[in-house]
């Protein structure tokens, strides 16, 4: 009964953890990542008016005014910086 018990146990250990690396958007080692600062400059030399920034999903996600003024949500590859996703 231990030995089932064990069993289901990490079973579902397994299960949980691939459940969560599959929900990670950007899937980048931290020792690869650029540093968020780096991200907040290029974009203010685009125009933008960044507002914050934080890591969400394994991105950078960018609340901020568009070099149009407009408001964006953006998240980031954290090693190269391209758009993974826009929220509207």
């Amino acid at each position: 009964m231990k030995k089932l018990i064990s069993t289901l146990l990490i079973a579902t250990a397994a299960l949980s953890a691939n459940v969560y690396a599959e929900q990670e958007l950007c899937d980048v080692p931290k020792s690869e990542w650029q540093d968020m600062e780096a991200l907040k400059q290029s974009l203010e030399d685009k125009g933008w008016e960044v507002k914050r920034i934080k890591v969400d999903e394994g991105c950078y996600e960018v609340y901020a005014l568009d070099d149009k003024g407009e408001r964006a949500e953006v998240y980031f590859d954290p090693k190269t910086f391209e758009v993974v996703k826009t929220q509207e």
